[in-house]
């Protein structure tokens, strides 16, 4: 494998940006996967990254020529991984779906 590219997800190759790792999250994927030199997951929250207001990245700029100024790209915590959505996932929302209520019920809005 080249060094320019990671196998995630079986068949997906990600470019990959000279000052950062990059993968793509799996569906529903909330935590990082990657592993540490002992072999064990780092397992840090993966958050929505504000790529253009993070001052670091704002002086290497490898995330805005890559993928422009609006990109929706996530980075972990801890190992500061960054992750692409997994394709077909069309909503942003950094904490997942969430659960549908088992219930079924749906309540109106507050009257003012």
């Amino acid at each position: 494998m080249a060094t320019s590219e990671v196998a995630t997800s079986g068949t997906q190759n990600v470019q990959q940006l000279p000052h950062h790792k990059v993968k793509v999250k799996k569906p529903g994927q909330r935590a990082c996967n990657e592993k540490n030199e002992k072999g064990k997951f780092c397992g840090g929250h993966l958050k929505l990254w504000s790529y253009m207001t993070d001052a670091v990245e704002r002086e290497c700029g490898d995330v805005e020529k890559a993928w422009g100024k609006s990109a929706e790209v996530y980075r972990c915590e801890h190992c500061k991984t960054l992750y692409l959505p997994a394709p077909g996932e069309t909503k942003v929302n950094v904490a997942g779906q969430g659960m549908i209520s088992v219930f079924g019920l749906t309540l109106p809005p507050k009257a003012k």
